[in-house]
């Protein structure tokens, strides 16, 4: 007897897909055992395709770019948004093929004219995957070996921490802003490290959050081992713990909501920034290292992390009801956009 393989969680995008469209009219077909791809169907005729978080909005050209972290900081640099200064590494078999020396080897000293501590991220990848910050030699050839895993490109780029924000953008208009927090725990005085996760992660599936936690992560434990604690430690009261260098709400993160307090000048460098790259749709990530993103820009020290051409709203959604609605709404406006001719 063949055992039925578990089922596929449906992704977020797809399931507000379905409970939209239907609204104007649009049907939705899904491919029906990974659930992330499908096309949306319209009245006049019209066919738009939908994948994990992408939608037939962004041309294609300029969502690869967008994903490629090295090529999109070219471009925002030569536009004159400030970005962290940064260059790019690659993995031995690929360093042939590009015709590049700029291989681990080199990057020891690269990070040493940069000073340590450096960020050390995939090219490629999102939602904070591999993003480490590394204090020596050892802790950067151990991150950039982690980043060829999944990627032939490393980023070792200058370390400027601060306040980190994603504004999203639609066709000219903030749809949301919020400020990203790094996993972290907060101890009672008796419970574990690995407890308190474990208990993380517990209130991420009652509060519908697609996020699981990596409890072996190196990162945590290199975190954990600069602490000098480990998973069985105990954390006294009330002490806050953070376990990730990266904020993203995929990897634990939480969020501050700042729609309504972002400053109009911020407000029109990520509309802008969005525009000058090319994108209807877009998630401007912004790292104010003096002030916040309250404040007239002018006057405080800011730069441009990436910008994300298929921003996951589904972490976002689950931080309360206003943000479910907002979100709701922007791709109720997506859909009615999608469903105009060429």
């Amino acid at each position: 007897m063949i055992k039925k393989s578990k089922k596929f969680q449906t992704p977020y995008l797809t399931n507000l897909i379905l409970k939209l469209a239907p609204k104007i009219g649009a049907k939705v077909l899904v491919e029906s055992e990974w659930k992330i791809a499908g096309q949306i169907i319209y009245p006049n005729g019209v066919v738009r395709s939908l994948r994990m978080y992408s939608l037939d909005l962004n041309h294609i050209a300029s969502a690869d770019i967008a994903r490629d972290k090295d090529f999109a900081k070219f471009f925002m640099k030569k536009k004159g948004y400030p970005i962290a200064e940064g260059k790019t590494f690659f993995e031995k078999n690929w360093a042939k093929i590009v015709k590049s020396d700029r291989t681990i080897i080199s990057a020891d000293k690269y990070a040493k004219m940069l000073g340590y501590p450096v960020v050390v991220k995939p090219n490629s990848k999102s939602q904070g995957s591999g993003v480490c910050v590394a204090f020596n030699k050892k802790e950067l050839n151990s991150a950039i070996l982690e980043v060829f895993k999944g990627d032939k490109v490393a980023i070792v780029e200058r370390y400027l921490p601060g306040h980190d924000y994603r504004v999203v953008v639609l066709d000219g208009e903030i749809i949301s802003a919020y400020e990203r927090i790094p996993l972290s725990i907060k101890g009672d005085g008796k419970s574990s490290i690995l407890s308190l996760l474990k208990q993380k992660q517990k209130y991420f599936i009652l509060s519908k959050r697609d996020t699981r936690l990596n409890f072996n992560d190196r990162r945590i434990q290199l975190k954990l081992k600069k602490a000098g604690l480990t998973l069985k430690s105990i954390l006294p009261k009330n002490l806050e713990l953070f376990l990730l260098d990266n904020a993203n709400l995929s990897t634990g993160g939480d969020s501050i909501d700042v729609t309504k307090t972002i400053h109009n000048n911020f407000k029109k460098i990520a509309v802008r920034l969005t525009k000058d790259m090319g994108l209807r749709i877009a998630g401007v990530d912004i790292m104010v290292t003096e002030g916040d993103i309250t404040k007239n820009p002018e006057n405080c020290k800011y730069y441009i992390i990436e910008i994300n051409a298929a921003p996951g709203l589904d972490h976002y959604v689950t931080t309360g009801e206003v943000q479910k609605k907002k979100v709701e709404a922007m791709y109720l406006k997506v859909l009615k956009a999608l469903g105009k001719k060429d």
